[in-house]
């Protein structure tokens, strides 16, 4: 199977003494290619700096939302900057996350609605994060829908209606070692065989969310574990591994825009 690792971190302090070894395991697991997902300045440069310095790796500019309360103009116009790099073909990870309010919802909604109008002027697409938005998200991608580049939902945990209302948006569903858990991937396992074949992306978000069985030997989460959740995804949609890993990795070449 040749995979793709839609969303790490592997400008995440986690890979900083040995990231050859990880990017080494990741090829040898099949796994061709990696997006590493900026969130902030400094961890947007690093990933730029990573993926410039491997073959099959990429990387996105942008303010998570956690950050938002930091972002400003002289932000945008560094990531533009980054942006020029051939190796950044997505902006993100952009987004809502009111679980925690590490920035006020007012900063959040701001960021987002201003990163969203730069990518479009790019011309790249978009990683959405969402949690505990309340279809605050939706809302919003919906009354900005002119200025919505293709884009992907990260870590879909979310319910069917959201499901539905972001497929009618024309994303991308990220899924991630969530499905592998028995209990915390029970409802996303019931909801995954109702994603159209061609919206499909699978992700690690290294370090984190590490699937069954890794997470049994370790706590660290690594783009080579994709292929645990290809494998899962393949057998809750009663699929041939070998099969639905080519339609994913067509998916998300077709979503960056990276030539087959």
């Amino acid at each position: 199977m040749k995979l793709f690792d839609s969303h790490c971190h592997l400008d995440d302090r986690a890979f900083d003494g040995d990231i050859e070894a990880v990017i080494q395991r990741m090829k040898a697991a099949g796994v061709a290619a990696a997006m590493i997902a900026g969130t902030t300045q400094k961890r947007s440069a690093k990933a730029v700096s990573i993926a410039a310095s491997f073959a099959g790796c990429y990387a996105s500019v942008g303010i998570h939302p956690h950050a938002a309360k930091d972002c400003g103009e002289a932000t945008l116009s560094f990531f533009k900057k980054l942006a020029q790099s051939p190796k950044v073909i997505a902006w993100g990870e952009i987004g809502l996350d009111f679980n925690r309010m590490f920035s006020p919802q007012k900063d959040q909604e701001t960021w987002l609605i201003r990163q969203l109008e730069v990518a479009a002027n790019l011309n790249l697409p978009v990683i959405f994060h969402e949690r505990d938005s309340n279809g605050r998200l939706i809302e919003i991608l919906k009354n900005h829908r002119q200025t919505l580049q293709a884009g992907v939902i990260h870590c879909f945990s979310g319910n069917k209606t959201e499901l539905q209302q972001y497929l009618a948006l024309g994303l991308y569903i990220g899924i991630t070692g969530i499905l592998t858990v028995r209990s915390r991937g029970a409802d996303l396992r019931k909801l995954v065989p109702l994603i159209p074949a061609n919206r499909l992306l699978i992700e690690t978000d290294a370090p984190y969310l590490v699937p069954v069985p890794e997470r049994n030997h370790t706590r660290r989460n690594e783009p080579a574990f994709v292929r645990t959740v290809m494998l899962k995804l393949a057998e809750v949609r009663n699929k041939y591994p070998e099969d639905l890993a080519a339609t994913v990795w067509q998916n998300t070449c077709r979503l960056f825009g990276i030539d087959t």
